[in-house]
């Protein structure tokens, strides 16, 4: 079974304020989060992995770091524009089935892939969650009351958790993304894409607890210290 995989990596990373693409910031472990994430994938998933990286800032860099390792998709209005549109084009492209994909910031251990590995064969739409952490700055969501993500934003009161930047739209549930993509304002991230999915499609979207194992988005310098004292493994 091929698994699409997406990883966001055209973006500016102003507030962490390197000269090239986030995603290339070197780790404790002397490779880049993009070379962790794809190590990652490959020692889950394998040659099943279909990777595609959606690139637009320093797009050169990203494209020369994992020629052999992935397809690419460019965001042409990567300085103008949010996740929502980089996922778009992205989705768009895939191959057909469902589709994985990570923001190109996040660092995790191994066996966070093998944890959400079961939901990705039954093909169900889900967010990773840590139930462990709710910081203001992150996106946080709560359930519905069949258990499902009801909410899921940046401004959400009373989080349960935060999402860790890591998910999967089955293929029964992309086109309806896709279609909430479009809506969503040029600026938007693609979690306002989910969330009105979820309000006005009635979307189902699971939210899988990655607690037990290490997870930082890397946006700040304290995020890239606590991102080198997770154990990365190879």
């Amino acid at each position: 079974m091929v698994i699409n995989v997406v990883i966001l990596a055209a973006g500016l990373g102003t507030r962490l304020g390197r000269p090239y693409p986030k995603p290339l910031t070197p780790l404790a472990d002397g490779r880049s989060i993009l070379r962790q994430q794809l190590d990652h994938l490959r020692q889950t998933f394998g040659t099943q992995a279909h990777v595609t990286i959606v690139v637009g800032y320093k797009m050169d860099l990203i494209m020369e770091a994992a020629a052999a390792e992935a397809a690419f998709v460019y965001n042409e209005l990567y300085d103008q524009t949010g996740t929502a549109k980089s996922l778009l084009k992205a989705l768009r492209l895939a191959p057909p089935g469902g589709v994985l994909w990570l923001n190109g910031d996040v660092v995790f251990v191994p066996g966070l892939l093998d944890t959400l590995a079961p939901y990705i064969e039954a093909d169900r739409s889900f967010v990773a969650v840590n139930t462990a952490s709710v910081a203001d700055e992150e996106v946080k969501y709560t359930l519905d009351a069949d258990g499902y993500v009801y909410e899921l934003s940046k401004k959400v009161v009373g989080g349960l958790g935060e999402a860790v930047g890591i998910n999967y739209v089955s293929a029964a549930d992309r086109g309806v993304l896709v279609a909430h993509l479009e809506r969503c304002p040029d600026t938007e991230y693609f979690e306002y894409g989910l969330e009105t999915a979820i309000r006005d499609a009635g979307l189902r979207v699971a939210a899988v607890d990655i607690s037990a194992y290490g997870c930082v988005e890397v946006d700040f310098e304290p995020d890239l210290d606590r991102a080198n004292a997770l154990d990365g493994g190879r």
